[in-house]
């Protein structure tokens, strides 16, 4: 028996030592040490990054709940700079009627907060949506002067949430907004407009937040396809200064501001050039027979109402401003010549009819003064001369008066016929000689009569009023231009 003793005693102690061995590797698994044995070394594994652990929650890693985030970082210390950076995705409209732009960016703000810190191995940073923005301090930028504004939400909201493991936050959202341009059109449509939209804190001041610029005029950034129909985009540049309200303070304010130049292309076809055009077939009238009434009127009156209608479009697209623009200038302008061409038709028309009154009544005096007239002698006296019984006082009484001259042939059947005496003298009495005033006028008649259908007025409008609508022209585009 005591040979047998040995045996059992060494495999009860083999067993129990197996049985250790299988419960040191479960406890070793469970608690997430791992030792392996090759070559007498033992080597252990990197920890692994919580920020990739599957059981830990992003409330947990940010310690959100530890936080009160409806206040600012480093409250009650020194103001809170943001940095600001924009990307121009697209300048959608600009309305001249509403005086405002339309565009959609990317604005992206950069910050500090200690609160949302975390230990990471990789130093790598973590990615959000919109979710969290809720749950956490963001700076409360807003867009000054704007009228309508909203965040993309297609397919969910357009909002991007990055936060680095030593607390620095970069927060990113894309926006369209429409804000207001103050426009000048006194050159419209030879004009550039400047126009700037505006960002600023809406609670902080300047002691509490400090708005700007995170790479100078490079925090500015834009997309070289973007264009307009009507407007030449020139520049963008940015800008920064302090806004003051008497009940709350200074802001820090930052401006985009862009210039736009106006394509001027559209209007020399659609204003410019019919306008011109119009004040040229005005002209035509002072080549139509000024007795053509009809055609004259008809041209004059469809001028002046084609004239109207250009002006009442290009008003219809502006705003009901208080000054004169330089489009105003050009069309009233053409416009007063359309009705001035009108009005010396008028004009020509009148002294025409009072020209005609005149020459009728100088022709029938002319008339009446050619007729064979008995100059006062009574019809009794007449006769008594016609049968030969007239007296030395009618004789006299026809001084001043000649008998109306003989043809050749009547001269020579009077030398070779035999003198009688004459039983009967007839007396043709005619007007010896006209005055030198009645030539005078029959001649001015002559030269009138040389230019039959046309009048002088119009042979003068036909060099002044193309003469002074291209001396206007050179004077409105060396200004405008």
């Amino acid at each position: 028996m005591p040979y047998l003793t040995k045996p059992l005693i060494l495999l009860l102690c083999l067993v129990v030592s197996g049985e250790c061995r299988k419960h040191g590797h479960r406890v070793r698994r469970w608690t997430g040490t791992v030792e392996t044995q090759k070559h007498g070394t033992s080597l252990a594994k990197k920890p692994p990054d919580v920020t990739k652990s599957r059981k830990t929650k992003t409330e947990h890693l940010l310690k959100v709940d530890d936080h009160d985030f409806t206040m600012r970082p480093a409250f009650g210390g020194p103001a809170i700079p943001v940095g600001v950076d924009v990307q121009v995705e697209s300048l959608d409209s600009i309305s001249e009627v509403d005086m405002d732009f339309t565009m959609t960016l990317y604005l992206r703000h950069y910050w500090k907060d200690e609160r949302l810190s975390f230990t990471s191995s990789t130093n790598k940073s973590m990615t959000f949506d919109g979710r969290l923005v809720k749950k956490i301090w963001v700076p409360d930028v807003f867009f000054v002067h704007s009228k309508r504004s909203f965040i993309h939400d297609t397919t969910t909201d357009n909002i991007m949430l990055r936060v680095f493991p030593d607390g620095h936050v970069l927060y990113s959202l894309r926006v369209t907004v429409t804000a207001a341009c103050n426009m000048d059109f006194s050159r419209f449509p030879l004009d550039s407009q400047t126009c700037s939209l505006e960002l600023e804190s809406y609670a902080y001041t300047d002691e509490d937040l400090m708005l700007y610029w995170k790479n100078g005029d490079e925090s500015l950034s834009t997309d070289d396809r973007i264009s307009l129909s009507q407007f030449l985009i020139q520049k963008f540049h940015t800008t920064s200064r302090l806004a003051f309200y008497s009940s709350t303070g200074w802001y820090n304010r930052l401006y985009i501001n862009f210039t736009l130049r106006r394509h001027i292309f559209f209007f020399l076809l659609q204003t410019y050039f019919p306008a011109t055009l119009m004040v040229m077939l005005s002209w035509v009238s002072f080549w139509i027979d000024r007795r053509a009434v009809p055609a004259r009127v008809s041209l004059g009156i469809t001028t002046v109402l084609t004239m109207s209608t250009i002006i009442t479009g290009v008003n219809a697209s502006m705003p009901r401003v208080s000054y004169i623009k330089a489009v105003d200038i050009y069309l009233w302008v053409s416009f007063v010549f359309v009705f001035l061409s009108v009005l010396e038709y008028a004009a020509v028309n009148y002294l025409s009819t009072v020209q005609d009154r005149r020459e009728r009544k100088r022709r029938e005096r002319a008339r009446s003064q050619s007729l064979p007239c008995t100059c006062g002698i009574s019809q009794t006296r007449t006769m008594t001369m016609l049968d030969g019984t007239y007296s030395e006082a009618d004789t006299n009484s026809l001084a001043g008066y000649t008998e109306e001259p003989m043809g050749p042939e009547e001269e020579q059947e009077e030398l070779h016929e035999v003198p009688e005496k004459p039983e009967h003298m007839v007396v043709h009495l005619s007007v010896s000689s006209e005055s030198t005033t009645t030539k005078k006028k029959k001649s001015s008649l002559r030269a009138l009569n040389i230019i039959q259908n046309t009048h002088a007025i119009d042979k003068y409008s036909r060099m002044i009023f193309p003469g002074s609508y291209i001396f206007f022209n050179l004077i409105y585009w060396s200004v405008y231009c």
